[in-house]
């Protein structure tokens, strides 16, 4: 009664190979280069190339994002002052962005487990920061963090 071929169980011991573990971080880094690449070549400064943001387009309020494409142009032409002008908090969170890409790729090597574990304070305080960033440059004393 048993004619079923049997199932091979998969061996959970043997770890993927180190081309395995890094392709996700290279993949993320190939479409982070990729994006990079297209914002530096067409340029955000001149309008019709890409779309307003809809939160500034409908009320005229600033969003933490806008300017972040102006914020890439800059970054993709080594003009970091210029970047910190356009949206100060994107250009702070490249290099935390490549911070944690570095430590991604390094454990995805290793076959180290890769998480984020901050305690719940932290993520409130970087929620915290992204909405006072979004306040202040709609007001007139923070229009120096406004694009």
């Amino acid at each position: 009664m048993d004619d079923a071929l049997p199932v091979p169980v998969p061996d959970r011991s043997a770890r993927p190979s180190v081309a395995r573990r890094l392709l996700p971080p290279l993949v993320t880094l190939a479409g982070v280069a990729a994006a990079f690449t297209y914002v530096g070549l067409v340029d955000p400064n001149e309008t019709g190339h890409y779309p307003v943001c809809p939160l500034y387009g409908l009320t005229g309020v600033l969003c933490f994002g806008c300017g972040g494409l102006r914020s890439a142009h800059a970054v993709a032409h080594g003009d970091w002052i210029a970047a910190l002008g356009d949206n100060a908090l994107a250009t702070v969170g490249y290099p935390v962005f490549a911070v944690l890409w570095v430590v991604w790729a390094v454990r995805a090597r290793k076959a180290l487990p890769v998480a984020i574990n901050l305690r719940p304070v932290w993520w409130w305080a970087l929620g915290g920061v992204i909405l006072a960033f979004s306040v202040v440059r709609n007001l007139p004393f923070g229009s120096s963090l406004a694009p």
